[in-house]
């Protein structure tokens, strides 16, 4: 199992946000970019780095702001257009702080996580190797368990 280190890098607009990275064994220019779920943290994505198994590649895991040890409210961004530049400038940092390729980077995004990273690429075009989104969150259905018993009781009074 390898352990991540806890970095921080300078967002678009001065915010630091954490991540987490996994050193590959050895120099290859390959890396592996994960974007988590809403209300998740990059630590969390140890599993996904053990299930894997690639050593040959670094891996970086986010907390996107507001979320994991990053300052500021939870879960919050004065809009989605930060997590997307957010995502631009972590983009700039790896590239320029790791030397890892772009061709040779592959972005593995879970629901919110894969909506800024599908975003992100729709916006700035990077040129990455591939990216995979799990369960994009394209459509938000908050349930809240006995809803429609109320909301049937509702429409009845009516």
């Amino acid at each position: 199992m390898r352990h991540s280190i806890l970095q921080k890098f300078n967002s678009h607009d001065g915010a630091v946000i954490a991540y987490h990275y996994w050193q590959a064994h050895r120099a290859t220019g390959k890396s592996l970019v994960l974007f988590h779920r809403g209300h998740e943290h990059g630590a969390r994505l140890q599993h996904i780095v053990d299930e894997l198994d690639v050593p040959d590649f670094d891996v970086f895991a986010w907390d996107a702001r507001g979320h994991g040890v990053n300052d500021g409210r939870r879960g919050h961004a004065p809009n989605f257009g930060y997590f997307v530049q957010d995502a631009q400038a972590f983009h700039e940092h790896l590239l320029a702080t790791y030397g890892v390729a772009a061709e040779d980077m592959v972005v593995i995004a879970q629901s919110v996580g894969a909506v800024i990273a599908s975003a992100w690429v729709h916006d700035y075009a990077p040129r990455i190797r591939a990216m995979v989104l799990a369960s994009p969150a394209f459509s938000v259905n908050l349930y809240v368990p006995g809803v429609d018993d109320c909301l049937e009781l509702i429409h009845l009074k009516q």
